[in-house]
């Protein structure tokens, strides 16, 4: 993340462009998708087990190793200090190449896993066509609409903290050139929802607006009965 005044100038940007709001918004949803792989697990007990068998055995061959290149008559106590030491140096060494090998495969099989669900997730990231950034009446975001024109849906995420009374209900309107608001679906209080949708209910509409309804929301030709609580521009995008 950019620090500074790149910062500052790319946030000064953002208030004042939606198109830039809408774009990092896009970008921050998909990235923050990664945190969700699965975390490294810890190896079976039974690989434990084999490391140890393996490290004695190491040890073990190494000691004979030596006993057959060691001088015939060495002094007992230095000897046996030596071989001790020996011992332990190639026992440690042992143990930390097989470490190594065991770590190396680990996180080859794990990362071979991630990178297969990462690109699973790619492959299945919608193309957005469409992306409108809702703002408050202090210009301030609450809501990410984007249109996936493969599933003819319309994904709202709620990035303020606007949370509307049980016997309320936000509702989503597109705003035509000319004519009335007409209703593209009413809300749930989740934080992300899909409302079915089609190319035509968002082609050549310039902004949307959500407003504040009787629970379960009003008929699309009466248009908004409630105040409009959010309201933003709908920019088409390059696929």
């Amino acid at each position: 993340m950019r620090r500074g005044g790149a910062r500052r100038r790319f946030e000064a940007l953002a208030r004042e462009q939606a198109p830039v709001r809408a774009a990092a918004l896009v970008w921050q949803s998909r990235v923050a998708s990664m945190n969700e792989l699965q975390a490294p697990s810890e190896p079976a007990p039974a690989v434990w087990t084999r490391i140890e068998n393996l490290v004695r055995a190491e040890g073990e061959q190494q000691a004979m190793a030596a006993a057959r290149t060691a001088p015939k008559k060495p002094q007992a106590g230095g000897w046996l200090r030596s071989l001790a030491l020996w011992r332990g140096t190639t026992a440690a060494g042992a143990l930390a190449t097989v470490l190594a090998v065991v770590t190396a495969v680990g996180l080859r099989d794990n990362l071979g896993a991630q990178i297969g669900e990462l690109q699973a997730r790619l492959e299945a990231t919608p193309a957005i066509e469409y992306v409108a950034v809702l703002n408050d009446d202090k210009a301030s975001a609450s809501m990410l609409v984007t249109f996936d024109p493969k599933s003819k849906k319309l994904t709202l995420q709620r990035v303020g903290g606007f949370q509307e009374a049980s016997d309320k209900s936000l509702q989503l309107w597109a705003l035509p050139p000319s004519g009335g608001p007409r209703s593209l679906g009413v809300l749930t209080q989740e934080r992300l929802l899909q409302l079915a949708a089609d190319q035509t209910d968002v082609r050549e509409v310039p902004a949307l607006a959500i407003s504040l309804e009787p629970k379960g929301g009003v008929p699309s030709e009466r248009g908004p009965t409630g105040p409009v609580l959010f309201k933003g521009a709908l920019i088409q995008k390059m696929l």
